[in-house]
């Protein structure tokens, strides 16, 4: 299952944020909670988390990119679960 990664709510008025740079590549193995991307906004830098355990598929927004809150800027192939 694909999960979409967004951009979270960072604080209180702020709207959007660029992209500093991925700390993970296509192809690589992210864990839930495992800082997945740098963003920074007009008051701090901060890593945003991977939401999920999987495979990092494809990246949407890349390095430099101004994103709007809410938007898809990664997927990841979540692991499937053997019974």
């Amino acid at each position: 299952m694909a999960i979409r990664v967004k951009l979270p709510d960072i604080s209180m008025g702020v709207t959007e944020a660029t992209i500093v740079g991925w700390l993970k590549n296509v192809g690589d193995r992210v864990e839930a909670g495992e800082p997945l991307v740098e963003v920074e906004t007009a008051k701090s830098t901060l890593e945003v988390e991977s939401p999920a355990t999987g495979v990092l598929t494809h990246i949407t927004a890349e390095v430099g990119a101004e994103i709007e809150i809410g938007a898809e800027i990664a997927v990841i192939e979540m692991e499937r679960q053997v019974a």
